[in-house]
């Protein structure tokens, strides 16, 4: 096991149209033995990034190591990684067991006896030892990712890399591999880098997640630092489903003010934005409050829009008193068991210590709420208090 650190590493395509630069100056160190999710829409730079740490790309400028030794100019089979592919590229006329035992065969001094050891051992570690005689036209997706997961775990490389592995399967099975593969991971304990576009997957797995977009790092932190204090509103839009919402509003005389409500701010809040005045307002949909009646300073009237039930919970689309409901400009998710019509007229409560504030010209966080407020407003359950 080692680290991998990207240090200034940055890739340049050419078309016809000019320099297409796909991943922009990353810096980047994973941990030994840790799980990093790098997640971003299509098209960010995450799979280049994955390349260029196997050796299937080079990079333009910067450098790669892993732990302590460069490995930028190496050849793929020379550098100790292995890579499972969102395609798993398995080779349909060879079995499961010839498929695990390939690469081994073909790049170390192990004997057959050896070989056939820890195909059986990483087999049996999948629960596919009863496919070893199977081809892969016989195998369900599944079954095919795990056999791709364990080509990777017989070479027992220093690290894996996983380029969108659970993409090609079904709701209830990509959960359900989301589970198998963290525990794996922490049972092997290489260090893991894995590529998603899914905001749930880097939420649910990683130990850090890193943002790109564009080619730029935008943020490295974990789940609950990039969800409860993004860097930017990017990051705060890309990462949470329904995403946060966000509302153009001006700073003056200290309330924000936007199109349709004024929200004043205290002193604290007001420290933090620094001057700015040209500002976007978010919060996210769960810390938005549905009342029966607007009495409190940051609690608005508003109108029930479009009703999404969930079954656990129901999101709820709402326009601002004055405003058509087919405008909404807040989404906020409610409990399953509570009701919401279409056409109400409901209070909303925007609670101050939820909120965001990002500047409208930069899109940098000027102020995040506290992770400790989140921490102490929702204790685990039978923790004893510190």
């Amino acid at each position: 096991m080692a680290s991998v650190t990207l240090d200034g590493v940055t890739k340049v395509f050419q078309d016809e149209s000019g320099d297409i630069v796909a991943v922009d100056d990353l810096n980047l160190e994973i941990r030994d033995g840790e799980f990093l999710v790098l997640v971003g829409p299509s098209g960010c730079g995450k799979s280049t990034t994955l390349r260029m740490v196997a050796g299937l790309e080079t990079p333009t400028e910067g450098t790669i190591h892993l732990g302590n030794r460069p490995i930028t100019n190496l050849t793929p089979q020379e550098r100790d990684i292995a890579m499972v592919f969102q395609s798993y590229a398995l080779y349909p006329h060879m079995t499961v067991r010839g498929n695990m035992s390939f690469g081994l065969e073909e790049s170390t001094d192990l004997s057959d006896a050896e070989i056939r050891e820890q195909v059986e051992d990483a087999a049996e570690l999948l629960d596919i030892d009863n496919l070893l005689d199977r081809q892969p036209g016989e195998l369900s997706g599944g079954q095919q990712q795990r056999v791709a997961l364990g080509r990777a775990i017989v070479r027992e490389p220093e690290a894996f890399l996983l380029d969108e592995p659970l993409a090609n399967l079904d709701a209830k099975l990509r959960a359900e591999m989301r589970t198998e593969l963290q525990q794996l991971q922490e049972n092997l304990g290489t260090t893991t880098i894995y590529v998603t576009h899914d905001q749930t997957e880097a939420m649910t797995m990683s130990d850090r997640i890193a943002v790109l977009n564009d080619g730029e790092l935008q943020q490295v932190g974990t789940p609950l630092e990039c969800y409860h204090r993004p860097n930017n509103q990017f990051v705060a839009g890309f990462i949470g489903e329904p995403s946060m919402n966000f509302l153009p509003v001006t700073l003056e005389d200290g309330t924000l003010v936007g199109e349709h409500f004024e929200y004043s701010l205290s002193e604290d809040v007001r420290a933090d934005l620094d001057g700015h005045s040209e500002l976007i307002f978010g919060i996210r949909p769960e810390d938005i409050d549905i009342v029966d009646s607007p009495t409190g300073a940051h609690e608005f009237p508003a109108t029930v829009g479009v009703v999404e039930p969930q079954g656990d919970e129901n999101t709820v689309h709402l326009a601002f008193e004055g405003q058509d409901r087919t405008e909404s400009e807040l989404t906020a998710t409610i409990g399953g068991m509570r009701s919401a019509e279409e056409g109400a007229s409901v209070g909303i409560e925007l609670p101050e210590n939820a909120i965001h504030v990002f500047d409208a010209e930069t899109g940098n966080a000027l102020h995040n709420r506290s992770l400790q407020d989140v921490e102490s407003d929702q204790p685990l359950r039978g923790a004893e208090p510190a």
